[in-house]
């Protein structure tokens, strides 16, 4: 319970402030467009690597999100044992204009690049040879020699020296830059080695980091050159690592490595550069306009970021917080005059609750959808076919997965899952269940017969790999959306039931919905569930660490904050176990390896598809109620939406996906709002955002105010609703709050349903065919420039810190502390985001505050901790 309260301490949602304004109304569906597609850059190489060409897939209105970036033409990587040896791509962030060193192409100095925090201990598995990755060169006089540079270092030739690192703004660092306080190997998005397969090609999720990210390289900040303020521009620098020895001839010996830094002097001619640009992290929503806050499903945010992001300049202010949709729902039906909450259920849905007694307005706002992404690349077993081995170290792009391998996953059923409960040939009290079963997913033969080339790849199957998911904490509609598709399949409940499946695998049975087998005495109920539990107790002191302190469940497999915050870690290949026993440190303690060793990563999570899609991650393909298999595209969410049902507020049911394109974890993101409990003047600000959401914004693309990826854009009948809803706002009539800002107490028109198109019998006025449009409004629809406006103060990227990684700005993650303090020994109820009553306000960049957490009377000692 103490690790568990420790990591509930991390843990808090966020939110990002931003501003919509305008009136307009779309009636016919707008053009969708490419994600900024048109912004890809192809460079050639040169000298040794006149051959090659390198690809960044988007150059332009970047945020906190992966690039894709290929190359073809090359030479296959070779290696000294483990270690990279000749031909691998090496690739970093920079800031800063051009030094002038490479006339044909442009490019940062190399002082000022991202790179060189590799670890400092622990390298026994570490593909570098202590040079290539870090910053450490050596000085020659006359650096005609591969690798050796011409100006840091000692006053004699072959001396060792370290190449600076100068931040945008504070000291430079000029010596042990592997441990600079500005990165460090858990925060750095450098890639130090990328392979290059047997057909010369290769390619990289490379993760691009603004200013809330990395301060230290300024990226997206305004920046006024020749009085003009524009975001600040940014490098993204590729230098290629070829089979020359120091000599400059061919390595004759392939025993050792010898290739150097890749900023050294003489590494660095051969970089290739190419520009980034960036959308504003600066802000220019008007300081001191009246806030309207929104809060709810994660699945809205990236959308709802965009939209901000575009409009904030217009003046009015839409806060923004992250919240588990039965927790939104419980604060809307309990205070109506919260503002807007995104849900994808009617209040009244969750177990216990009641709709609220006055009219409720639906607007559909986004369809997306929960996903399991992943990060895994091939390491060929002993024996692999040729082919296999000519795809080591590339990244598997495909998996099929159906509801009982997840929920085996889910259930932390395969036998290393609690790790160290079955050692060699013995099995702990009470885990003789585990025994025989698969190590993890990778060797289950269920997951085999589906996914055949596992067959010949190795996993070490531990619990930072293949014998979990990672997933976020707390209650949400994502969460029940995965038990309802698992509970859906025949198979999937017979395994949860307790029987074994066609190779002998058995439940978990702490997740046993047979009362009789599980050891609690009660059964699981997955069917009511909306969380992701870890109910088995088990703890242990971890076989072969040495340690002196137990590790539970909760340990092998932490949660994170949040999908977003699931989506970074897998591309990061960070499982945020702290598997690694120091027992040097003050007190001994359990620490973390770090990010996984390239070439071998396997990390698979649930995340939301717009997160997924943001940082790059692969996608597996589902199980649908028509039986096939289908990927989280576009066109299958669209499908999904097809077979919604439910009055008033229709639901996207996984046992309903029965159109053979539809993707069964699909979900239709609803604005909810009460009209009787809002003033006038928030009922209008509230229609301009829903205008603009229903038009505009529905058209895909990278730009601020577009549709992110990972979502589909609403069909023109789900618009209309929109519209209509946005109508019965603008056109209310019935009881509503003073103009004091006292909320009513409800309609007298009872109960219902309004602006939806549905037959509800609340007390709005709505305009049967109303369009919606208000009057003397500004238009909501983006011009045709992207709009650098909304700044940090609503980016999804706002600082804060996770468990495994102590420097990670996260989205929605805010550090708060000992404020959570008396919430942790809480557990349960705060880790589902249940009905907490916290006015919690934390300054962001940018002079902004925003609202985390509604309704908690702060110690005054606290409250001045936070104030900016």
């Amino acid at each position: 319970m103490n690790r568990l309260r420790r990591l509930l301490l991390r843990v808090v949602a966020g939110t990002a402030v931003g501003a919509l304004a305008g009136f307009a109304v779309a009636q016919s569906a707008p053009p969708a467009t490419a994600a900024d597609a048109g912004s890809a850059v192809t460079v050639s190489g040169r000298g040794e690597f006149k051959d090659m060409k390198f690809t960044v897939g988007q150059t332009r209105h970047l945020t906190s999100q992966a690039v894709t970036v290929s190359w073809t033409g090359g030479t296959p990587t070779t290696f000294a044992g483990t270690l990279f040896n000749t031909d691998f791509v090496q690739i970093m962030q920079c800031w800063g204009d051009d030094d002038g060193t490479v006339p044909s192409n442009p490019g940062p100095p190399r002082t000022q690049c991202q790179y060189g925090a590799s670890p400092t201990t622990g390298r026994g598995s570490w593909p570098g040879n202590d040079y290539d990755d870090t910053r450490q060169v050596f000085y020659s006089a006359e650096p005609t020699n591969y690798g050796q540079d011409d100006r840091y270092g000692a006053t004699n030739p072959n001396a060792p020296g370290e190449v600076p690192f100068k931040p945008v703004s504070g000291a430079t660092v000029t010596s042990n830059t592997q441990n600079n306080p500005y990165f460090s190997r858990n925060t750095t998005n450098e890639v130090d080695f990328a392979r290059t397969g047997a057909d010369g090609s290769g390619t990289e999720n490379f993760e691009v980091q603004t200013a809330n990210e990395a301060p230290h390289l300024g990226c997206g900040e305004p920046v006024k050159t020749n009085g003009v303020t524009r975001p600040r521009s940014c490098w993204l620098v590729i230098v290629p690592q070829g089979h020359l020895d120091l000599d400059g001839k061919p390595y004759a010996d392939h025993s050792q490595v010898n290739a150097g830094s890749p900023v050294s002097s003489t590494n660095w001619k051969n970089r290739v550069a190419i520009p980034l640009d960036f959308n504003s992290v600066g802000t220019n929503c008007a300081l001191g306009a009246k806030e309207r806050p929104t809060a709810g499903s994660e699945l809205a945010a990236d959308a709802m970021t965009s939209w901000q992001t575009a409009l904030c300049p217009t003046g009015r202010v839409y806060g923004y917080t992250e919240l588990g949709e039965p927790d939104t729902r419980a604060r809307l039906g309990n205070d109506g005059s919260s503002g807007l909450a995104f849900t994808t259920r009617a209040l009244g849905a969750d177990a216990g609750t009641t709709a609220p007694s006055d009219s409720t307005v639906y607007a559909p706002t986004a369809l997306s959808g929960t996903v399991i992404g992943f990060t895994i690349e091939r390491r060929p077993r002993a024996g692999a076919s040729a082919a296999t081995q000519r795809l080591a170290g590339s990244k598997v792009t495909s998996l099929d997965l159906n509801p009982r391998l997840v929920a085996k996953l889910l259930t932390e059923s395969y036998r290393n899952s609690p790790w160290g409960a079955v050692v060699g040939s013995t099995a702990a009290k009470g885990y003789g269940w585990a025994k025989n079963n698969p190590a993890g997913l990778a060797s289950d033969p269920e997951f085999i017969a589906l996914n055949p080339e596992f067959a010949e790849l190795s996993v070490a199957e531990t619990p930072a790999t293949d014998t979990d998911l990672l997933t976020s904490l707390g209650h949400s509609d994502s969460a029940r959306a995965v038990w309802q598709w698992i509970v859906a399949d025949k198979d999937a409940r017979n395994f949860l039931a307790g029987v074994s499946d066609d190779w002998g695998m058995r439940v978990n049975p702490y997740f046993s919905t047979n009362a009789d087998l599980n050891p609690t005495g009660f059964a699981f109920t997955p069917a009511g569930t909306d969380t992701y539990p870890k109910s088995d107790p088990w703890c242990t002191i971890p076989p072969g660490t040495g340690a002196t302190e137990k590790q539970c469940m909760i340990d092998f497999h932490p949660y994170v904050p949040d999908m977003h915050a699931g989506a970074l870690h897998t591309l990061r290949a960070d499982s945020l176990w702290k598997a690694n026993w120091d027992p040097l440190s003050s007190p001994p303690a359990f620490k973390t390896p770090g990010p996984q060793t390239v070439g071998s990563r396997f990390m698979i999570t649930i995340t939301d598809a717009a997160s997924a899609a943001r940082y790059g991650l692969q996608t597996a393909r589902l199980l649908n109620a028509a039986g096939r298999f289908v990927a989280p595209t576009t066109a299958s969410l669209t499908t999904a939406a097809k077979s919604a049902s439910g009055k008033d507020v229709a639901e996207i049911t996984p046992s309903n996906t029965k159109a053979k394109g539809a993707y069964p974890l699909a979900q239709l993101v609803y604005a909810a709002l009460r009209p009787a409990k809002l003033e006038a003047d928030a009922r209008k600000d509230y229609a301009a955002l829903l205008t603009y959401a229903a038009g505009s914004g529905q058209i895909s693309g990278a730009d601020p105010g577009r549709l992110p990826a990972g979502y589909a854009p609403l069909s023109k009948a789900l618009r209309t609703r929109t519209a209509h809803a946005a109508a019965a706002l603008l056109h209310y009539t019935g009881p509503s709050a003073g103009a004091g800002g006292a909320a009513g107490h409800g309609g007298t028109g009872g109960s219902g349903t309004i602006g939806t198109g549905a037959s509800g019998s609340g007390s709005a006025g709505t305009a049967a065919g109303g369009t919606g449009a208000g009057s003397g409004g500004a238009s909501a629809t983006p011009s045709a420039q992207a709009s650098y406006g909304g700044g940090k103060a609503v980016q999804t990227t706002a600082a804060g810190q996770t468990p495994a990684d102590p420097a990670n700005p996260l989205r929605y993650a805010v550090p708060v502390g000992a404020a959570l303090g008396a919430v942790a020994g809480a557990g349960a109820p705060f880790a589902g985001g249940s009905r907490l009553r916290l006015p919690l306000r934390v300054p962001l960049p940018g002079g902004r505050t925003v609202t985390v957490v509604p309704g908690l009377a702060l110690p005054e000692r606290l409250r001045r901790l936070l104030r900016p």
